[in-house]
């Protein structure tokens, strides 16, 4: 039976991966650590708490004692590392904070692991660390920094026919420009927050290359799905249509992200751990750009379809559905330093583990919205 410390785990993709193992893995423990921050609520992982292959310790990856007792109690074979400080905006505003989970807290989770992992040297002085050990960072696409934005309108995406079969099933596979973020893209972070989380990637490989740390990095597109804060955009964009809230826009809304459903890269980190080689990097997304303004719009087009068509989801709302338009949507002064174009290529991942994203983005925005619907009581008590 393996074990896996996964940090951060009671956030949106920490929580998302815990469901997706305790679901998937029957011969598995996971020992979730988590500060409880804004971002991360229990109650996300209430019904997995009830398992008793998992645990759960209140904390933060900075405390040096706290994270050698859990490594006491526990014969940890995985860190699986999501713990982290992620919103831009609050990086702009506060940006120690990011320094000191992301960094120092990575540094310090891996001092632990190496400490108990380690059995011996070799006779270059390096570490020997037990069989089946791992850490897994988790990091995003913004250390690459920015894309251009080639296309004003976007053109057919063409993929390499090892590669096409991630699209099977999919249609209209578009893209806004003529460069990918490959693993071989020069890291270049624009925000405090992805200066942060460039950090710790190098940390990580720093590790790996002077103790012969086994680690594996992913880095992944802009995630949605259940159980999402509502303070990044689609869920917000959710929140604000039911009560009939403006829906603010950064600039024009002409940014472009690449969007992956949580499930898809829960999934993919699994492979990554299990099958990955070691000190590998590897990128975690769906081929799936689009403009900002556009995802507001098919929000909007999506809620006011599902209100029209199954009147009995009326009840959530605090406004009339005929408030649920474009004319909701407000164009707000641009973030500072605000990225142009992220886009993922995981071709690796697909070529050398068989990953592809089950979920396009047409199904996954209506599974997502449903969810909500569904689930108000977890938005409201998440934002007490």
């Amino acid at each position: 039976m393996k074990t896996y410390l996964v940090t951060g785990g009671a956030g949106f993709i920490g929580a998302n991966f815990v469901k997706y193992m305790v679901k998937k893995h029957s011969d598995i423990k996971i020992v979730v650590l988590d500060k409880l921050t804004y971002a991360g609520h229990l109650g996300t992982i209430e019904e997995e708490l009830r398992d008793p292959r998992v645990s759960f310790v209140k904390g933060d990856i900075c405390n040096r004692e706290l994270v050698e007792n859990i490594f006491m109690n526990n014969e940890v074979d995985y860190v699986v590392n999501f713990a982290a400080e992620s919103h831009v905006d609050r990086s702009i505003e506060n940006p120690q904070i990011f320094l000191e989970t992301n960094i120092l807290g990575t540094q310090n989770l891996m001092e632990v692991a190496k400490e108990f992992w380690s059995i011996g040297r070799d006779e270059f002085g390096y570490p020997i660390y037990k069989e089946g050990k791992k850490f897994h960072h988790v990091s995003t696409d913004e250390v690459y920094g920015s894309l251009k934005k080639d296309y004003d309108e976007p053109k057919e995406l063409i993929l390499e026919s090892e590669v096409a079969k991630i699209a099977i099933g999919r249609n209209n596979l578009k893209t806004y420009g003529s460069e990918m973020f490959t693993e071989n893209t020069p890291l270049d972070p624009r925000s405090p927050y992805s200066a942060s989380k460039t950090s710790s990637d190098l940390m990580v490989m720093a590790y790996g290359e002077t103790y012969k740390f086994p680690f594996n990095i992913t880095r992944c597109s802009n995630n949605y799905g259940p159980y999402h804060f509502p303070e990044k955009l689609i869920p917000l964009v959710i929140k604000n249509i039911l009560s009939g809230k403006k829906l603010p826009v950064y600039g024009k809304g002409d940014n472009v992200r690449d969007w992956l459903y949580v499930e898809d890269h829960c999934k993919g980190i699994d492979m990554v751990i299990t099958k990955g080689k070691p000190y590998e990097i590897y990128n975690i997304g769906g081929f799936n750009e689009e403009e900002n303004i556009n995802i507001v719009k098919m929000t909007i087009d999506k809620i006011r379809r599902i209100m029209e068509e199954e009147p009995k989801h009326q009840n959530v709302l605090t406004t009339e559905v005929e408030n649920i338009n474009y004319n909701l949507i407000t164009y707000v002064q641009d973030r500072l330093g605000h990225d142009a174009r992220y886009a993922i290529d995981p071709s690796k991942i697909v070529r050398e583990l068989g990953w592809y994203p089950e979920i396009p983005f047409t199904e996954g925005i209506e599974k997502t919205i449903r969810w909500y619907l569904d689930n108000q009581e977890w938005v409201n008590e998440v934002e007490k």
